[in-house]
């Protein structure tokens, strides 16, 4: 973060300092919530969770090297009280974006936000100092901590953002004010909490309804529902996608043997080749969505190309994919799913698994509402006419309308079976795995079947696997 004194912070938040000796004293260091994350110089955010008080941390954080406590009680150490610490943080992080000057870069969609946030961060980086978001930090919380973790030096700040209903977006948007605003797509994530795909639309189209007329709504061209936001901003209207009318289109779009994608990036300023280091065809959408952001800020297309096909994956559990000394493949896609990802992941593993064994582990996707039963039963078809070799479903009643999905679509009823959970899963694989086969693991972050990519990996290490 920008150094400030205590004081200036006080005033920004509209906070009363406690026990503080020295208000000039400066925050130097990051602002963090979570205590085992203080350095020397750092700001700890207080917060009242279900089971932790972080206010019980204020002793041991301060001894860590914390300069005070942002909370919402005296703590008996140096500290900002105010009435709402969220409150507190988000105005910070927008006191902050203020002066800092940097160009902000925000984005949002039903499907491919962190992967795309991951793309732009690379690429833009490549030409300036650039701050992102890690991991999934996209709420209320975690948007302003990425803020705050900006300095002089930063150029471009890449925020995703998320949101579970309307006007969660527009929250954001008033915290840190985006010049340039992108949406993905819209698609079913969470449409148990939205009721439908155009309130979904609703929501998500609050990003471009804030941008000044001199920045940049980026849009999907094969998306409908995200074309139609154009008209909801004052900003310039970029289109992204495969359609003939994009400004930033991709054409010869094809997957390499191993299923990395490669293609032709078209841009108003010239055409570049781009292959991935990138799983499955569907990050093809996502690179366009990150060109035409770089696009807009000033980079060529080959600068763009190169920076594209040297990109890698940063965002842990995301088509990360381990290659085990016994010639197997794990991709863990664990982080979380939906019927979009899901069916992109399904692609993914088909192209990779060409002339290979395939096993798609899956578990629930969450929050679909009364699609539910629907979308897990066309999840498990799909596997099936994907010629995934075994689907094996993991958990309780959506993973077995998962198999039931594929055992109706399928010749022989073999080609799926139902476990009831990861430790089932483990065994399993352990016992039918063979050199060559390749394994996805995907559900919604619930299910935890990331510990079942991370056991099949560690057998390999330990030498469990015998090849047959």
């Amino acid at each position: 973060m920008i150094a400030l004194s205590l004081a200036e912070i006080a005033a920004v938040v509209g906070g009363q300092t406690h026990d503080i000796p020295d208000p000039s004293v400066q925050v130097t260091g990051p602002v963090v919530r979570d205590s085992r994350e203080v350095v020397p110089g750092s700001l700890f955010a207080a917060f009242v969770g279900e089971r932790v008080d972080g206010h019980d941390f204020a002793p041991q954080v301060v001894e860590a090297g914390a300069v005070a406590v942002l909370a919402s009680r005296p703590v008996g150490v140096p500290a900002i009280v105010v009435e709402d610490v969220q409150t507190a943080l988000g105005a910070l992080a927008r006191h902050v974006v203020r002066r800092l000057g940097a160009t902000l870069v925000a984005l949002t969609g039903s499907a491919g936000k962190t992967s795309t946030k991951d793309l732009i961060a690379q690429v833009l980086r490549s030409k300036a100092p650039t701050v992102f978001t890690p991991g999934s930090l996209n709420n209320e919380i975690g948007l302003p901590l990425t803020a705050l973790t900006a300095t002089e030096e930063t150029q471009f700040l890449v925020l995703e953002m998320g949101a579970r209903g309307i006007g969660h977006i527009r929250y954001l948007t008033d915290l840190t004010p985006p010049k340039i605003g992108l949406v993905l797509n819209v698609g079913t994530a969470h449409i148990g909490e939205f009721g439908g795909r155009e309130q979904i639309a609703e929501a998500k189209g609050e990003i471009v309804e804030g941008l000044p007329e001199d920045g940049a709504a980026i849009l999907n061209a094969d998306d409908p529902l995200v074309r139609a936001m154009a008209p909801r901003t004052k900003a310039k209207v970029v289109l992204f996608g495969e359609s003939a009318e994009a400004d930033v289109r991709a054409e010869n779009v094809r997957l390499t043997d191993s299923g990395q994608p490669a293609f032709r990036l078209h841009t108003p300023s010239g055409a570049s080749d781009v292959t991935m280091r990138l799983y499955g065809e569907h990050h093809v959408s996502n690179a366009l969505a990150a060109a035409a952001v770089a696009h807009e800020l000033g980079m060529s297309a080959q600068e763009i190309a190169t920076a594209l096909s040297e990109a890698g994956t940063l965002s842990r559990w995301r088509m990360e994919v381990t290659e085990r000394p016994d010639g197997v493949t794990i991709v863990n896609d664990a982080y979380n799913a939906n019927p979009e990802s899901m069916r992109a992941a399904l692609r993914a593993l088909a192209a990779m698994g060409q002339g290979r064994r395939t096993w798609a582990v899956l578990g629930k996707m969450a929050e679909l509402g009364d699609e539910a039963l629907a979308e897990h039963d066309a999840v498990g078809r799909l596997a099936v006419r994907l010629n995934v070799s075994k689907l094996v479903a993991v958990g309780g009643i959506e993973a077995s309308w998962l198999q039931l999905g594929a055992y109706n679509e399928g010749s022989w009823g073999e080609e799926s079976v139902h476990v009831s959970d990861a430790q089932a899963a483990i065994d399993l694989l352990r016992s039918e795995l063979r050199p060559g086969d390749v394994v996805l693991v995907k559900a919604s972050r619930s299910v935890g079947l990331e510990s079942v990519a991370q056991a099949l990996v560690e057998t390999a290490a330990e030498g469990e696997v015998a090849a047959r």
